[in-house]
């Protein structure tokens, strides 16, 4: 069992940055994607921002993003630390939601982390 545990969430101004940490019990390095969703109130759960390897060395791994957070967030993972960030700067109201951390097991299952608030005030 993988377990995902969030950190990082908070209140910022608009404008402002914040980093967001994903620990996986696990060693990273059995997840191909490693992924960022977030939910905002009264809306579904969408899909941030993704990363790609295994590689001990994760520098150039792919990544990818929704349009709305390009360019002003990344994501960036650490296998060697079993965990992936979500660094968000130049945010905006509209990015006041949960994020949450997910990844893929060997067979497709997926696992999600439960969540961290963060909270953009105009």
């Amino acid at each position: 069992q993988v377990q995902l545990v969030e950190s990082g969430g908070g209140l910022v101004q608009a404008g402002g940055s914040l980093g967001l940490s994903c620990a996986a019990s696990g060693s990273t390095r059995h997840f191909n994607v490693m992924a960022w969703y977030r939910q905002a109130p009264e809306k579904q759960r969408e899909w941030v921002a993704a990363i790609t390897s295994r590689a001990a060395s994760t520098s150039r791994a792919p990544t990818t993003y929704t349009d709305s957070v390009k360019v002003r967030f990344t994501i960036a993972r650490a296998n060697a630390k079993n965990a992936v960030y979500l660094h968000m700067h130049s945010l905006n109201p509209e990015a006041t939601a949960v994020y949450s951390c997910y990844t893929e097991g060997p067979l497709g299952d997926p696992y999600w982390g439960q969540g961290t608030q963060v909270t953009v005030s105009a």
